[in-house]
């Protein structure tokens, strides 16, 4: 037999194995599922296991998240996760103290400077654990103060945190933009995270543009995502939009248990389709999975509602209204909602899914897709932008003054009165987009300092690896091939043929009634 042949039968053997091994397990497990009712366990494999050990709750808080559910002047939201033996769980609040006079120079609690607040619980069941999610909003805060807080049940807490209120007047402030974090979000993603909050360690909170994680339903990619950022997460409020990867049909069950949102959105949208405002700005999220038709008269009722302090306007959603990558055009979307951007004057459009970059000029409807546009004072810049490692090809963009690929990004944003700055900067910290949008008294805005994108990164000067070592022929071992003939051929391609079915048939049967997240 040639070499060939020999390769040939060896994965004809294996493939068949393969199939006897399934289809012996499936006769199994049906006998498991008859006698008992319930499916056989499937087999742990140890990447498995260490994802749900690192995941377990514990009586001591994690997964510690600001968010807003209602004014950010006078109001904090903060989720928080127990295992179910913390049943009533609260959390504490005072006026941030220069020193540890909060705890008495640390010889007991002064309960005098802190408020105690009571915090909602409720369970939420995975395919791994059984966890409490508490919730408490602070209310009647002082505006433009520094708070500090800790979550606990009064025998096991949290580490003190700090966060700002919002001033009442349209005081200069920042915040950050992350594209979808979705894949390798603790190996990878963290570091952008972590690097965002470094460039602005002052941001007053975080707008996730939808997938923050890949499959929604997963414990242990929850469990990550919150590692990445960790403390973070408890000192700078999140704003994130449910992408397709928090959607699968309906809103995946941990959303709402872990984002304490505001509920001012049309019915059966609560959590995901909100607005608030902060500091001059309006903040508008939509949710673009769902019931886009119910979304558009409140949108054009929020935007219309605007008072004469609100100069700048913001929206975010995930599914792009122009997309960056091929076969990825969301013409509902942009049917529905860019007419009001544009009745309105909606500055900014910021947004994910298509894992590339694209940053468009002032664009509307009457100078769409053009070189020059006819009204170059007036339209809305719309971005598209990637945090985690997945990665897609660019498309061929008509709309888009800058577009790169292959690169993860986060995006810092500064509003100080007239003036809006926009920066993308690449994972190591390089600016790679920049642009400023200056407000005219009469409504005009004017696109300034439109930075050249940066050239591809270069490698680093790193010394040539190491030859990894080579295998020694054993001694008198014959080394000459038999010239390979037409048989061959035939038998390794009968394997390949017998091997591709087989393993489309293992694929098939094992994809059955998995609940689909798409792109």
């Amino acid at each position: 037999m040639t070499r060939l042949q020999a390769q040939a039968a060896a994965l004809a053997v294996a493939a068949l194995t393969m199939l006897i091994v399934l289809i012996v397990t499936m006769r199994s497990s049906e006998e498991s599922l008859s006698r008992t009712g319930t499916p056989a366990p499937a087999v742990e494999t140890p990447e498995q296991k260490k994802s749900r050990e690192a995941a377990k709750p514990t009586p001591t808080p994690d997964r510690i998240v600001l968010t807003w559910k209602s004014d950010p002047t006078t109001t904090q939201a903060v989720t928080w996760r127990t295992d179910t033996t913390v049943k009533a769980a609260v959390a504490q609040i005072a006026p941030a103290d220069p020193g540890p006079g909060v705890e008495a120079g640390g010889n007991g609690f002064d309960a005098k400077k802190v408020g105690t607040f009571a915090a909602r619980t409720e369970t939420l069941k995975t395919a791994i654990n059984e966890a409490h999610y508490h919730s408490v909003n602070f209310e009647r805060l002082r505006p433009g103060t520094r708070y500090m807080y800790r979550v606990g049940n009064g025998a096991t807490w949290s580490e003190w945190f700090q966060f700002d209120t919002a001033a009442t007047t349209p005081e200069p402030f920042g915040f950050l933009y992350f594209g979808d974090a979705q894949n390798g979000i603790k190996s990878l993603w963290s570091r952008v995270v972590r690097g965002a909050y470094s460039d602005m360690p002052k941001a007053r909170f975080m707008v996730h543009a939808g997938d923050l994680v890949n499959n929604g339903t997963s414990d242990a990619e929850w469990n990550e995502w919150h590692q990445a950022a960790g403390w973070i997460n408890g000192t700078v409020p999140s704003v994130p939009t449910p992408g397709n990867h928090e959607f699968a049909g309906k809103l995946v069950a941990h959303w709402r248990p872990q984002f304490t949102l505001f509920e001012n959105g049309p019915p059966g949208l609560e959590e995901t389709c909100y607005s608030f405002d902060y500091q001059g700005t309006r903040i508008v999220v939509l949710n673009s999975n769902e019931k886009i038709a119910e979304q558009t008269p409140w949108l054009d009722k929020v935007l219309e509602s605007r008072p004469t302090s609100i100069r700048w306007t913001v929206v975010t959603f995930h599914h792009p209204i122009y997309s960056t990558s091929p076969g990825r055009d969301n013409k509902a979307v942009r049917q529905a909602w860019r007419p009001l951007f544009d009745k309105h004057g909606v500055d900014l459009v910021l947004q994910g899914h298509d894992h590339t970059y694209g940053r468009s000029g002032l664009m509307r409807e009457d100078n769409l897709l053009s070189g020059d546009p006819l009204r170059p004072t007036r339209g809305t810049v719309y971005a598209v932008s990637v945090s985690g490692s997945k990665m897609y090809a660019l498309d061929k963009l008509s709309w888009a003054k800058r577009s790169f690929a292959n690169v993860q990004l986060y995006q810092l944003i500064r509003i100080d009165g007239g003036l809006l700055t926009y920066e993308a900067r690449t994972a190591r910290g390089d600016v790679y987009d920049a642009f400023e949008l200056r407000k005219q008294p009469e409504g005009n805005v004017l696109l300034e300092r439109d930075v050249k994108p940066l050239a591809p990164t270069e490698a680093a000067n790193w010394p040539e690896p190491a030859p990894l070592p080579t295998t020694q022929q054993e001694p008198n071992t014959p080394t000459a091939a038999k010239e390979e003939g037409p048989e061959d051929g035939r038998w390794l391609a009968a394997a390949i043929v017998l091997g591709s079915v087989v393993l489309g048939v293992v694929a098939a049967i094992r994809g059955a009634g998995r609940r689909p997240f798409g792109d």
